[in-house]
């Protein structure tokens, strides 16, 4: 029998389109943060147990729910008419760039890709991937730019420090260092 904390929580989290942090979620109900996480960790098990099409995940520093990835293929077939075109590989460059360099100005990822991408930044911030962050204290106080919480929702990280890490595909400084101009 689901309780009424679980119920309110399946229609809460059943509207929104982003993650919601714990604390939102235990702000809302006016239970305790505790009483809430256990509460979406039993509803995250009730669903996959019952063979649902929809999940529960904690990722992006919220709870949010998702299609089960056994129904992907019928739910890409029905939204395939209004799904955004792909990210260009100078759009994946860029957001790779962006995600492990961040905090990071247009300047920097300009000097790494070796091209101006104005453009593309624009594109992964109408997207909603990529994010004003703050400002270079240095001089021109540059814009610096970082993911979003989209971003890792639509990775399914948790945390940034989900990220796969990259050092072994990396060249060594030695061979870094004569690559640079």
């Amino acid at each position: 029998m689901v309780s009424e904390l679980a119920r309110i929580l399946e229609a809460i989290l059943f509207v929104t389109e982003e993650p919601i942090p714990l604390t939102d979620l235990a702000q809302v109900t006016e239970e305790p943060k505790t009483r809430v996480e256990e509460t979406l960790r039993s509803l995250a098990t009730e669903l996959e147990d019952s063979g649902r099409g929809l999940v529960l995940r904690e990722v992006g520093g919220g709870w949010r729910m998702y299609t089960h990835p056994d129904a992907a293929p019928y739910v890409e077939r029905y939204v395939m008419s209004v799904q955004q075109p792909r990210l260009t590989q100078a759009a994946l460059e860029t957001l790779a760039i962006v995600a492990y360099k961040q905090p990071v100005t247009r300047q920097q990822i300009a000097s790494i890709r070796g091209v101006d991408s104005d453009g593309v930044i624009r594109t992964l911030q109408t997207r909603g991937l990529v994010e004003e962050v703050g400002q270079d204290p240095g001089p021109g106080q540059a814009v610096l730019y970082g993911t979003s919480t989209r971003f890792q929702e639509r990775l399914g990280l948790r945390t940034l420090d989900d990220l796969p890490k990259i050092a072994h595909l990396l060249p060594a400084e030695s061979v870094a260092n004569e690559l640079e101009p």
